[in-house]
């Protein structure tokens, strides 16, 4: 059986789908929270619930269990006091208890860029994780995606509301230029699912991302061609277009920002654009073919990771 943390968010709910697609039998950890949570509807779900770092909640919810995917990320809220919570003693916890029961194979979803040296809060978070993992004794599969979009994501549909509510103009921080990799939500869980089978993929870190190179500025044109909305997008100081993502986040609920966006934006996130195919099989969908969830449903909840 599987253990699937993060399966009530973005990529996790699509994994979850997938997984009783394929009757391939799972069970959730859900965290204690007192906000809402959205669980897959139409699924019969095995569930139970531990915060990351209570050992014997993990412990109670690995009964039976032989496979860990860990997906549970604080990147849709720009949570920064909740990073080393989630990212690290989270990862410790499930490591430690995966160690104890012998679990066969432990997922782990980083990030392109992921490295313990970097710069940037997540990317550094994500590279300790990586090592923690590595070197817990844990046969391991990590997989460094590229930006991933899909309904129900956290970075289109942010752009597509931030598009829609700007009055002409929209700011973007430097030109634009950075190149992103974006892939398709439903093909990097099917990767996920394949590795399943896949024992080359043991104790390996994998970068995965789409078939296009593409800048940013492409990206919001492409998101602007796809919800009808013509605007201009107006170069902006890096430093002061992150002063004023968390400014406005602070002060307007649900304003479409991250505290991690500037992350994603401040160098070139991407990695060979036959990753998929190589590794996989998988030829993966353009942006453009797979953006009509932003037109026919611009309300659509953000998920977690």
């Amino acid at each position: 059986m599987i253990l699937v943390t993060g399966g009530t968010g973005f990529i996790g709910g699509e994994l979850v789908k997938q997984l009783y697609a394929r009757k391939i039998p799972f069970r959730l950890l859900v965290q204690p929270s007192r906000s809402e949570t959205y669980f897959p509807k139409g699924i019969g779900l095995d569930v139970a619930v531990s915060g990351l770092t209570d050992l014997r909640g993990i412990r109670a919810a690995m009964q039976g269990i032989d496979t860990i995917y860990h997906l549970a990320g604080v990147e849709r809220t720009g949570a920064l006091g909740e990073l080393e919570k989630v990212e690290l003693e989270g990862v410790d916890a499930l490591t430690q208890v995966a160690s104890e029961y012998k679990v066969g194979r432990f997922f782990y979803l980083s990030h392109l860029g992921a490295d313990r040296a970097s710069a940037y809060s997540l990317l550094k978070a994500k590279g300790i994780a990586e090592n923690t993992i590595r070197n817990s004794g844990v046969p391991y599969t990590i997989l460094r995606s590229s930006m991933v979009y899909g309904a129900g994501d956290y970075f289109t549909i942010q752009l597509a509301a931030l598009i829609r509510k700007s009055p002409g103009l929209v700011l973007i921080p430097g030109d634009g230029s950075v190149l992103l990799q974006p892939l398709w939500v439903h093909d990097l869980v099917t990767a996920l699912i394949w590795a399943l089978d896949m024992p080359q993929l043991r104790n390996t870190v994998n970068a995965l991302g789409g078939p296009e190179h593409l800048s940013f500025r492409t990206i919001l044109e492409t998101i602007s061609t796809a919800i009808g909305k013509k605007r201009n997008f107006v170069e902006f100081s890096p430093l002061q277009f992150q002063f004023l993502t968390q400014l406005m986040q602070n002060m307007v609920k649900g304003f479409p920002g991250s505290a991690f966006w500037m992350e994603y934006l401040a160098e070139n996130r991407t990695c060979d654009l036959d990753s998929m195919p190589r590794l996989f099989g998988i030829n993966p969908a353009r942006l453009h073919q797979k953006l009509a969830y932003l037109k026919e449903n611009s309300s659509t909840k953000t998920g977690a990771q």
